[in-house]
């Protein structure tokens, strides 16, 4: 029986393991927490990534209900920039974090083992298998520990690693009554975009440009977009101020590294991690997941395998990261005149689009 091991077990690595352990292998999940479980607030599925769900048997993900109201972006005093409805964009399931990772996990079979507290410290392979701290081997290590991958840092001791992008971000989880269709408004250096999670509570999020390192919390988020529109005042007074997470927002430099060295292959934020501003972060780790999977099914060689996973996915997630890079930069313009400029673009895009989408 192939043997693998999965660095990290947050939404990518448990994801990795299911797709694993459904192909037939033996996978072992090395967590450095002291338990399994994700942090955070809300995450956008894409239908993407519903359907690798679907393929690896993970129950409940499943379309969340068409908005009450029209979704969209908006500007600070609540007026129109653009509709989604022009566009013909789709709307994820928006689920929180951990009941995601909850409902991954709960597929571990007989065929997952998982260690927590447990750092990676060496990584050492041959023709033979991959080695973790000279105690573990297997035929496969999949690194799927974060965005500060020390796997990879390992393998690329040479790749510059995280950038900071220029901006901070704030989420939270407000369980209030919000007849809103959701989305973004977009300010002068400034976002707030909210949305309704499948259990009916308000997942929102907010963007400001600052230094790196300067931190920020309920007050502050609360100082910065408390007298835009409704209902963001009543979405940031229905959360609990312990409950606000703020990050500086990072991302890696492309050209990305090969996803695939020897034995090792990198998922997830290890490979591409990048902005959130297109709510594909968790949904490419996902997808990375079902496509190592599918090339692993195939009768040949391990190595054929893995680098058909990355002829496949390091094209597509580039263009992702250098995509949503491009979105939050738009979005985080501070001048006046570029920001009208911008919005305008915007509302006479949406405009024909629209036109377009009804001929």
């Amino acid at each position: 029986m192939s043997t693998a091991i999965v660095v990290g077990a947050g939404i990518g690595g448990v994801t990795a393991a299911v797709a694993l352990q459904r192909c037939g292998w033996q996978v072992t999940v090395l967590e450095r927490a002291p338990e399994l479980g994700e942090v955070g607030a809300g995450i956008s599925v894409w239908p993407s990534a519903v359907a690798v769900m679907e393929e690896l048997g993970v129950k409940g993900v499943e379309k969340a209900a068409v908005a009450s109201r029209p979704a969209g972006m908006r500007r600070p005093d609540g007026r129109w920039v653009v509709r989604a409805a022009d566009f013909g964009v789709e709307i994820p399931v928006m689920i929180h974090r951990a009941r995601l990772h909850d409902l991954i996990t709960g597929e571990f079979g007989p065929g997952i083992t998982v260690r927590t507290g447990y750092a990676v410290e060496t990584i050492t392979q041959d023709d033979a298998g991959v080695t973790i701290n000279d105690e573990l081997s297997a035929d496969l290590v999949v690194a799927a520990d974060g965005i500060r991958s020390l796997v990879r840092q390992s393998l690329y001791p040479e790749y510059a690693g995280p950038q900071y992008a220029g901006y901070t971000a704030y989420r939270g989880i407000a369980d209030v009554p919000v007849d809103d269709g959701g989305g973004e408004t977009w300010g002068r250096g400034q976002r707030f975009g909210f949305a309704r999670l499948i259990d009916g509570r308000i997942y929102w999020y907010a963007t400001g440009n600052q230094p790196a390192g300067q931190g920020g919390d309920h007050a502050s988020v609360s100082r910065a977009f408390g007298d835009w529109h409704d209902p963001i005042p009543a979405i940031l007074a229905g959360t609990p101020p312990e409950a606000v997470l703020q990050n500086d927002i990072h991302d890696l430099p492309v050209p990305l590294v090969p996803f695939v060295r020897g034995r090792v292959v990198l998922v997830g934020d290890a490979a591409h991690a990048m902005t959130p501003n297109l709510g594909r972060g968790a949904c490419s780790a996902i997808e990375d997941a079902g496509a190592l999977a599918r090339h692993l099914t195939g009768s040949g060689p391990l190595s054929t395998a893995l680098a058909a996973y990355d002829a496949e996915r390091r094209p597509a997630t580039t263009k992702l990261v250098k995509l949503s890079r491009r979105v939050g930069r738009l979005g985080q313009v501070e001048g006046r005149v570029g920001g009208a400029i911008r919005d305008g673009l915007l509302g006479v895009g949406g405009k024909l689009m629209s036109l377009r989408r009804r001929k």
